[in-house]
């Protein structure tokens, strides 16, 4: 299927490794030019090498200074029409325990630094009438995930502004969705899993175990099966979806 985005160009967050790298992978293999974004840029160029369409870029998502030089970089060459906002996860933490500073912190750099990056880079595609926003979230903000209070929390406030934004915007031909992760076989999931066995004296192999076996599918997800949804949502063909939630957790969410 030709998904209509061969010479588009995309900014992807958090394209180091994980679900970041899979959706920068997908998107050039449809021919698209990607900015991938990381704390360090040789941490994208470890996987990627010298890719042609593939351009390394280190900046901080916590950083609002070092997410202003990347929208001033990416908009004086023209800007992009995909943006994949991609924050990566805070530290696990129960609700009753997180302190203040915590929440303040990881909000400025899951939520409002994202909100800003993208209110800089959106004029670019309103004026052309054609872009793609998609923000990657978790299931926690459907069904609550234990001891990931700032995840929860925080994400739930990115999902409300991408349903308000997507309103505002789907005149001027720009889509804003929101993909939510299951367990992915990522490094951020294999760290959660290794907390889960250290706080509840268990072993890693118990704790994935004990994860597949609520999952319907049975299994934890491959990074390229999510990647393929936000790619889909980032194509020509997804032009009629917007404001949307989409999870990809092999059925593990059981509400309706």
């Amino acid at each position: 299927m030709d998904l209509g985005i061969s010479g588009k160009r995309a900014l992807v967050m958090g394209a180091s490794r994980g679900l970041g790298r899979a959706i920068a992978e997908g998107l050039l293999a449809e021919g698209v030019t990607v900015y991938g974004v990381a704390r360090t840029a040789e941490a994208i160029t470890a996987w990627a090498g010298d890719q042609a369409r593939l351009t390394p870029i280190a900046a901080e998502l916590a950083n609002l200074a070092s997410v202003d030089a990347l929208a001033d970089r990416l908009l004086a060459e023209g800007g992009i029409d995909i943006l994949i906002n991609n924050s990566g996860g805070p530290p696990p933490g129960a609700a009753a325990t997180v302190g203040r500073g915590d929440w303040l912190a990881q909000f400025e750099a899951m939520a409002a630094n994202l909100f800003h990056l993208t209110g800089r880079l959106l004029p670019t595609m309103r004026a052309n009438r054609w872009g793609r926003i998609v923000t990657i979230a978790s299931s926690g903000v459907e069904q609550p995930i234990a001891n990931l209070a700032l995840s929860n929390g925080i994400r739930s406030a990115v999902v409300a502004w991408s349903k308000t934004l997507a309103a505002e915007v789907a005149g001027d031909g720009v889509t804003v969705n929101i993909v939510l992760p299951g367990r992915i076989q990522t490094t951020r999931v294999d760290e959660l899993d290794a907390a889960a066995a250290a706080r509840t004296g268990s072993t890693l192999e118990a704790v994935r175990t004990a994860s597949a076996a609520a999952i319907p599918a049975g299994r934890y997800g491959r990074p390229e099966e999510f990647a393929s949804m936000v790619v889909f949502l980032a194509s020509q063909n997804a032009s009629y979806v917007t404001g949307s939630k989409l999870r990809v957790d092999g059925g593990a969410i059981r509400s309706i």
